[in-house]
């Protein structure tokens, strides 16, 4: 793809993920979004969708862009995000003498480490850091089919596909900008239904992840108080693990699956500790993501993890203008859409 190419269309974010689907475009030189929109997933059609031939796709992104748009698309080239979960990556080091070697190297690892054959997956690499004596590497690899379906889809659409990544990418990106995301950081991406976690130092050098999120911290707090879905939501978005009368209750409700997201991101963290700090410490933790809209959350990872945590509020850099802006509980719904719409041009490679 030529570099005129690239200097006459803008880029826009289409975020696809196992619950929902989101687009966004920002004007990069005035931070101003054009327009956005999301539409809600049926979790079961699109985990078919992605794995076989099926409309659903096709059908849902036609519905998104004709009829869930607030404001306008300054384009149809797309950067594509794709569910964490789906993806397998993974950071290794090699001897410098071994790059000749690299994509030998990378196919090792895939057939050590992926539960899926080399055959039916799209690999890429990249070398993310150098010394005299051994290269790091950073390697992804997603099903053949994944690819292949949403690719199809966004063709279906009018959309033009340029770079697909997987969503905590993007998230990273946005942190990067706005939330100090300068300093090796854990990120603790909590979706609908999914946690994804990973570690941003430069770049994503480990990700890990759990299906837990925000619809299970519902389920678990209508179950544990006999309440209502729409209670417990409620509940969990103006209480949550903030002090108060109910706290104790919400706590113990909250609490099994709060700790299986706590047993996940120490996992994560041990491997960059042991495999890939170079004596870097880990300087905060970041909560974002539909699910992190509990008051407390922040406060609850600072004292499990004994590192500073925080819910990320990467907003302050996004001008909305005139659009109307999505409300408070689903602002954090759109980080990943927003930072593949922060992808420079010149960033994309092949």
């Amino acid at each position: 793809m030529s570099k005129l190419f690239y200097r006459d269309k803008p880029i826009i974010g289409l975020d696809i993920s196992s619950t929902d689907m989101k687009v966004m475009s920002i004007d990069l030189k005035r931070k101003a979004v054009s327009g956005y929109g999301t539409i809600d997933l049926d979790p079961l059609r699109i985990k078919k969708a992605f794995d076989e031939e099926d409309d659903y796709l096709t059908e849902n992104l036609h519905n998104l862009l004709e009829s869930k748009l607030v404001g306008e698309l300054q384009s149809d080239q797309v950067v594509l995000g794709i569910p964490t979960s789906r993806t397998f990556s993974r950071t290794f080091t090699l001897p410098v003498s071994a790059e000749s070697t690299l994509k030998d190297a990378v196919s090792i690892e895939v057939g050590q480490y992926i539960p899926i054959p080399l055959s039916l997956l799209y690999v890429d690499y990249e070398i993310i850091e150098r010394n005299e004596k051994q290269l790091t590497v950073v390697m992804s690899a997603v099903p053949k089919r994944l690819i292949d379906n949403t690719i199809a889809a966004c063709e279906a659409a009018g959309l033009t596909v340029n770079m697909v990544e997987p969503a905590i990418n993007a998230v990273a990106r946005v942190l990067k900008l706005t939330e100090e995301g300068h300093l090796p950081t854990v990120i603790v991406d909590i979706g609908a239904a999914n946690t994804d976690i990973a570690v941003l130092d430069g770049s994503v050098r480990v990700t890990g992840g759990i299906a837990t999120g925000g619809n299970t911290f519902t389920l678990d707090i209508a179950k544990k108080l006999s309440v209502t879905l729409e209670n417990a939501h409620q509940l969990k978005v103006l209480n949550g693990l903030a002090p108060g009368a109910r706290q104790e209750k919400l706590t113990a409700a909250l609490r099994p699956s709060l700790r299986g997201i706590i047993t996940e991101t120490r996992k994560v963290i041990r491997y960059y500790n042991e495999r890939l700090s170079n004596d870097r410490r880990l300087e905060q933790v970041l909560v974002v993501g539909s699910g992190s809209n509990i008051p407390g959350i922040g406060e609850y990872f600072t004292n499990e993890l004994v590192m500073p945590a925080r819910t990320a509020n990467p907003w302050q850099e996004l001008d909305f203008g005139e659009l109307p802006q999505p409300a408070k509980q689903f602002r954090s719904r759109y980080i990943s859409v927003a930072g593949l719409s922060n992808v420079e041009k010149g960033a994309m490679w092949q």
